[in-house]
């Protein structure tokens, strides 16, 4: 049984993991301000600590006098649409939190960091799938911020031997199979949910931002990895930091485009989804799919739950039990 510390732990990924994390026996304390996050998300039986993680106070609480076998760190500004509208916050916030939380862990004597990283540092890539040894080269303020931390952990490791492992998410999505927790973000801006939403009626008729990408059907095409499966891909790097750190690229390795979504939200929900058709955004690549050879050879991962229409399911079945998301949920057992 281990004992670690989860910023950002509320979260959607984040509260996720930290389900993985007990359903093997471990501890966990979670960190979190709740700015995003959602304190019904984190089970009773966990340490919850209610404060942000730039601060010194917060942090003292969370580590407690507690020794940590690894720190798993999702506490983050994440949108990039709002980065290129709040480059400099995005970029100071964001080094900042990680700063932080690895001091600590260094000053508390642990030397295990993991770091929920993202694809936004490959940008435009030069092929598909991407792996990772791509070009690095973010085209907004939030991939930027993200390259900034992982470098940040370079230094930390070779000056204070901190081990990291930087995973570099696609697209998160699905909901504990469980029903134990899901995806309830505000404003939402991903995919999956905001079509189921418009199929059940809870939101105006999704936008297909663009139809005339060099793809097959014209719409982007996007990797979607369950994000139980993403929160076992955590589990799985940590052993790994008992010798070195790590880079991974965590995706599903299969691309589905914007129409197949609707389509498979329509199969699995029995209703259409309304949507409308609109420009492109700026800064979308056409496709982005991840290459995950590298994490499953050295992990040994591979997802539970690979079919559009299985990943579907899982953030169908919640959304219906959750109309309101956590509002007027009750913190599990």
């Amino acid at each position: 049984m281990g004992r670690y510390l989860v910023t950002g732990g509320a979260g959607y990924v984040g509260s996720h993991t930290v389900l993985a994390l007990l359903d093997r026996g471990d501890e966990v304390v979670v960190l979190d301000d709740f700015s995003k996050g959602h304190r019904e998300a984190v089970p009773s039986r966990v340490r919850l600590v209610d404060g942000r993680c730039e601060d010194p106070k917060a942090l003292a609480e969370a580590f407690g006098g507690e020794r940590f076998d690894a720190v798993l760190h999702f506490a983050a500004l994440s949108l990039v649409g709002d980065s290129m509208r709040m480059p400099l916050r995005y970029m100071a916030e964001n080094l900042a939190t990680l700063s932080a939380v690895a001091d600590a862990a260094v000053a508390h004597g642990c030397r295990k960091f993991v770091m929920s990283s993202t694809a936004a540092l490959f940008g435009f890539p030069e092929r598909i799938p991407i792996d990772e040894e791509q070009r690095l080269g973010p085209v907004s303020p939030y991939g930027e911020s993200k390259l900034m931390c992982e470098r940040a952990l370079d230094w930390a490791e070779r000056i204070h031997g901190l081990r990291f492992a930087s995973l570099r998410y696609f697209n998160a999505a699905g909901a504990d199979p469980e029903g134990r927790a899901g995806e309830d973000h505000e404003p939402e801006s991903h995919l999956i949910p905001l079509a189921i939403d418009a199929a059940l009626g809870m939101r105006p008729p999704l936008t297909v931002f663009g139809t005339d990408y060099d793809t097959p059907d014209g719409t982007g095409v996007r990797d979607y990895v369950h994000v139980t499966d993403l929160a076992d891909a955590h589990l799985r790097a940590l052993p790994l930091l008992e010798e070195r750190s790590v880079r991974f690229n965590l995706g599903n390795g299969t691309g589905y485009s914007v129409r197949q979504v609707i389509e498979a939200v329509e199969r699995v929900g029995g209703r259409k989804v309304p949507h409308v058709l609109g420009p492109r955004r700026e800064g979308d690549p056409a496709t982005l799919v991840a290459s995950s050879a590298k994490l499953r050879a050295e992990t040994g991962w591979s997802p539970r739950f690979p079919g559009l229409d299985e990943i579907v399911k899982t953030a169908w079945d919640w959304r219906v039990k959750h109309p309101k998301g956590y509002a007027g949920a009750q913190r599990a057992a």
